[in-house]
């Protein structure tokens, strides 16, 4: 694997999506959860959760160190407001970090990543590979993470081991 660059699973995290009722806008949630989630594809977050945007009143929700119950307590949170669907068996988040991995994920994924355009708290749905994925940008190392379905990871780190061999 190229050195400017780490490929990691970020194991453990509790992940939920999240999609508002009709009619019901992003500030009500953010009222109920105690941040504003975006209002399109960005990443916000508090000490406890994470809120990618990944559609139109739709997140994927993180939580670093959920609670067994944590996806329970959220729906009865935004009972109402918001469906809530416990992911964390589904997919698998990797973080790539390092002065290479805008330039890796660059030679992979459909969407522009100059810094100008693709910064902290950037996120897009799109794809790697051909294979779905949640992609958002955590800092200006830059680090980013890429959630897929977990049948897909080792098709990703596959992926990976040929961008840095080319």
């Amino acid at each position: 694997m190229d050195s400017d660059y780490r490929l990691t699973e970020r194991p453990g995290l509790g992940m939920a999506t999240i999609m508002a009722r009709k009619g019901i806008q992003p500030a009500v949630i953010g009222a109920v959860l105690g941040f504003l989630p975006p209002d399109g594809p960005e990443r916000a977050a508090d000490a406890r959760l994470a809120l990618i945007g990944t559609g139109p009143g739709t997140w994927l929700a993180l939580a670093e160190t959920p609670e067994a119950d944590w996806v329970t307590q959220l729906a009865n949170k935004l009972n109402g407001l918001a469906s809530v669907s416990d992911q964390s068996g589904s997919y698998v988040v990797l973080r790539i970090a390092g002065s290479g991995a805008r330039e890796t994920l660059q030679r992979g994924v459909f969407i522009d990543l100059h810094p100008a355009v693709f910064r902290s708290g950037s996120a897009a749905t799109t794809v790697i590979e051909h294979i779905g994925v949640v992609l958002w940008q955590l800092d200006d190392v830059p680090t980013f993470e890429i959630a897929t379905f977990r049948s897909f990871a080792s098709n990703i780190r596959h992926w990976f081991e040929l961008a840095a061999a080319s």
